[in-house]
């Protein structure tokens, strides 16, 4: 699922305190011939506050196991973002079918300025201060799957460092 990233680092669910969050329970028709019949999907993320993260989709016939469904999909692909002292590392775009969004680190005291589904995200990341804009769809799914795009191409410094094969101190001072 995230092979496209190049530093994205797959965790195991186990021996992890994660907390799964609801960001939202859709009620689905299917039309038949004997009338209608109804289903819900639900979308989670979970994550651990301290960097891991992933998110789920469950369908079912009741809202409780479609939950239950969602929770054990998001503990299946779990990814560990870097973090700098309860916010980001760097700013950086997210998108995903019609859904943009945008991250932005913030000083220490700002609180997570963020609306809807990418704030449930940022708050099972960890992160403490951040700022975000959410553009184009406002569809719960894609703006999850926006934010994860935006998260999974964080990179620390340590990691660039290595990638371009230079000192941190390069990194910073050029």
């Amino acid at each position: 699922m995230y092979h496209k990233y190049k530093n994205a680092e797959l965790v195991k669910p186990s021996g992890l305190d994660l907390k799964d969050r609801l960001v939202g329970v859709q009620r689905v028709t299917k039309v038949t011939k004997g009338g209608r019949a109804f289903g819900f999907s639900a979308i989670v993320v979970v994550g651990d506050e301290a960097g891991v993260v992933g998110h789920g989709l469950g369908k079912s016939k009741d809202v409780a196991s479609a939950i239950a469904k969602a929770v054990e999909d998001a503990k299946k692909n779990l990814v560990r973002i870097p973090l700098n002292k309860g916010t980001l590392p760097h700013e950086q775009k997210g998108k995903y079918g019609g859904a943009r969004v945008n991250i932005i680190p913030a000083s220490a005291g700002t609180g997570v300025i963020a609306g809807g589904a990418v704030r449930t995200v940022l708050e099972a990341v960890g992160v403490q201060d951040v700022l975000s804009k959410s553009q184009g769809s406002s569809n719960p799914h894609n703006v999850v799957k926006a934010t994860f795009d935006a998260l999974l191409q964080l990179r620390d410094a340590g990691t660039i460092a290595r990638d371009r094969g230079v000192s941190l101190e390069k990194v910073f001072k050029g």
